[in-house]
């Protein structure tokens, strides 16, 4: 699913030979740095740097990573991916897991007054809390966030950033692939998104990892509105892969006012965290 070959062409791409010092003319044709180029600037052979681009090369050392990763302005994400890529990794990703755990589940049931999801890498959302089953508008068990964004189209309203949640979507799936390069059910995941949408392919081509973390986020809901809310995501320990979203309101807000609203469209209490004992 992810080869440091292609990654080393996408990242090669986007570096302008001006910005480290390597003059241009009109007549030059490369979109970003020849390989020459890069191999001169990182202190390697060009033979060898030929042959990582063609995937012939063995395993490359961590200080020659570290080098591309600076010649090629890598990011944090990006340099662990890097290395992740060519068999650097200090410790191995662990395989995923089975089911959550009771204790796990609890925890969710704590937060009750911000939508709370259970993920793992796949974006599978394995567990919810209520507000996030209203919020969605749809049953927790099933759910998977990268389909519900890319293939159903009549869901696409409810992200008020769209483009930029496929961006971050695409970005994770990409980061994931390379921590679990032999995951079938991912792998398929990733075909089933390429073959169903044109902007999910442009985007996987360009190689762009990203981890999540924290930030914002935009909803439209068809019955409270727009909610801008903030998400924080805790890697869950033991749980390889498993993060629990949350996804907060600033005080006196109008999203603390819409969620709100949101909770009491719904009077039945009905617990959303059906389909928890679903498998990783």
């Amino acid at each position: 699913m992810d080869d440091l070959a292609g990654f080393l062409r996408t990242r090669r791409s986007r570096i302008d030979p001006a910005a480290v010092g390597i003059p241009t003319d009109s007549r030059r044709r490369v979109e970003g740095l020849r390989r020459e180029e890069v191999a001169h600037l990182s202190g390697v052979s060009v033979d060898y740097y030929v042959r990582l681009e063609q995937g012939r090369a063995t395993q490359p050392s961590a200080q020659v990573l570290d080098a591309l990763a600076r010649v090629l302005g890598l990011d944090e994400t990006e340099r662990g991916h890097l290395h992740r890529l060519a068999g650097q990794r200090r410790r191995p990703a662990k395989a995923p897991t089975g089911r959550l755990r009771p204790e796990v589940l609890r925890v969710l049931d704590l937060v009750g007054d911000a939508p709370a999801l259970i993920m793992n890498h796949r974006l599978d959302v394995l567990a919810g809390n209520r507000l996030a089953r209203l919020l969605y508008g749809r049953p927790i068990p099933g759910l998977n966030t990268a389909r519900h964004l890319f293939l159903e189209e009549a869901e696409r309203g409810l992200y008020a950033d769209w483009e930029t949640c496929t961006l971050d979507v695409v970005g994770h799936l990409r980061l994931a692939a390379g921590k679990h390069p032999d995951d079938p059910r991912l792998a398929s995941l990733v075909g089933e998104l390429a073959m169903g949408s044109e902007r999910f392919r442009r985007l996987w081509a360009r190689a762009d990892v990203r981890a999540r973390a924290h930030g914002r986020k935009a909803y439209r809901h068809p019955l409270v509105g727009l909610l801008e809310l903030h998400h924080e995501n805790f890697a869950l320990p033991d749980e390889s892969g498993m993060e629990l979203l949350v996804l907060s309101a600033a005080p006196g807000s109008p999203a603390e006012d819409g969620l709100r609203l949101l909770a009491g469209l719904d009077t039945d209490g009905a617990d959303a965290r059906t389909g928890a004992d679903a498998q990783v």
